[in-house]
């Protein structure tokens, strides 16, 4: 068995809290399996490279032996977690969150071991469901509303006097008395779900349980260099996108957040990471994609889509371009469509005064050629592909 000292160096890599290290130490110790608790409220079917950092840290506790416990919040995702927001989230169906659990599960076992002996799936809907009313006031009586209103993003709310719904300060109780549940040794999660977290550790105590260790790691910046990674900010490298795609996105990444990249989603030493980003910035990219990209597609010709990154990084179309079908009504009495109407279509522009603008810009290609007439029709008799800056791609067909 690895010591516990080597074990909690391991696991403190990147980490921004952990309560406490002599906790964990102790746990150790005793040579028993952890319990290792991740919640998720599966509100959206696809992850990113955001969820992926969490889900590594798991496949580390994994590693040391230890059983890691994917807890689907199926039944918390109907009450909506308010962490870091600035007003409610609308709630999701039963039947919503099992929908996106499954895909969800799907792309978790990309990262980590599925193996039972350090793999456990549970959903929270197992015991928060028969709770009645009664049991629901029993378990509020253990927290005070004073603590609850701490949070950060709660005062703030009251602060702008933005309304604060009742359901909502029961969340953190409620995903506390997961912790109760499953008798979690330790919860993961990131810096926005640390207030959440201690909850769970506080109610342990409460129910005379060991209390939990708590773990949390960064907000992995998206490549806009500014907000969280986030399929709605449009900044996101998805875990299933394809090696080609994957390895495109990477070498976007923002110089300033390539340690934390590296750091977070590699296990190349800390002094080797320096050595790197130290060095020629492109080739520092590079390697942050070759690793990413075996990590996640340990099958894949990762060569291959460094190729095609610096095909279409010099002019190339790429071959593997999906097709949109224009609708019959976009096409005027001549069997034409226009050529801004092609570029909304293709998702290179959101309206046609915006395509216009790209057009006379000469900020679009057809076919690989520079395309400078905004009045331009067009009427498919063979798939075209439209172009905008280096890397953003269309094709449409009839």
């Amino acid at each position: 068995m690895i010591p516990a000292e080597q074990q909690i160096e391991i696991l403190k890599r990147g980490a921004v809290d952990l309560i406490s290290e002599e906790d964990l130490k102790r746990k150790i110790e005793t040579g028993k399996q952890l319990r290792v608790k991740l919640g998720a409220d599966p509100t959206r079917p696809d992850l990113h490279l955001g969820h992926a950092v969490i889900l590594k840290k798991m496949r580390q506790f994994q590693e040391l032996g230890h059983k890691v416990i994917m807890l689907i919040g199926d039944f918390t995702a109907m009450i909506g977690d308010p962490s870091g927001k600035s007003k409610t989230r609308p709630p999701l169906t039963l039947e919503e969150t099992r929908q996106n659990a499954h895909s969800y599960l799907e792309q978790c076992k990309l990262i980590l071991k599925d193996d039972p002996e350090v793999l456990e799936l549970r959903y929270n809907s197992e015991w928060l469901e028969p709770l009645n009313y009664a049991d629901v006031i029993r378990l509020a009586s253990r927290y005070t509303v004073a603590r609850i209103l701490e949070r950060d993003d709660f005062t703030k709310r009251l602060n702008n006097g933005t309304p604060i719904s009742l359901h909502e300060l029961l969340y953190p109780l409620t995903q506390g008395y997961d912790s109760v549940a499953l008798e979690a040794d330790v919860e993961l999660g990131g810096t926005d779900q640390l207030f959440n977290n201690l909850v769970g550790r506080t109610l342990q105590g409460q129910y005379e349980q060991e209390p939990q260790v708590v773990l949390t790691l960064p907000l992995l910046v998206g490549l806009d260099g500014t907000e969280k990674m986030s399929k709605s900010l449009d900044n996101y490298i998805g875990l299933i996108d394809a090696p080609e795609v994957m390895f495109a996105k990477l070498m976007k990444v923002p110089d300033t957040l390539m340690e934390n990249y590296f750091t977070l989603l590699t296990d190349l030493p800390l002094d080797q990471i320096q050595q790197i980003i130290s060095g020629h910035p492109v080739e520092a990219h590079r390697i942050l994609a070759r690793n990413i990209c075996q990590w996640l597609h340990p099958d894949a010709d990762i060569a291959y889509a460094e190729q095609r990154y610096d095909e279409v990084a010099k002019g190339g179309i790429p071959d593997d371009l999906q097709t949109t079908t224009v609708p019959e009504t976009d096409f005027n009495d001549t069997g034409k469509v226009g050529i801004l109407k092609l570029i909304v279509l293709g998702g290179l522009a959101t309206s046609n005064k915006e395509a216009r603008r790209f057009v006379e810009q000469k900020g679009i290609k057809l076919n690989g050629e520079l395309f400078t007439d905004p009045q331009a029709f067009l009427d498919l008799s063979e798939p075209v592909v439209l172009q905008r800056g280096k890397d953003k791609f269309a094709r449409l067909s009839r």
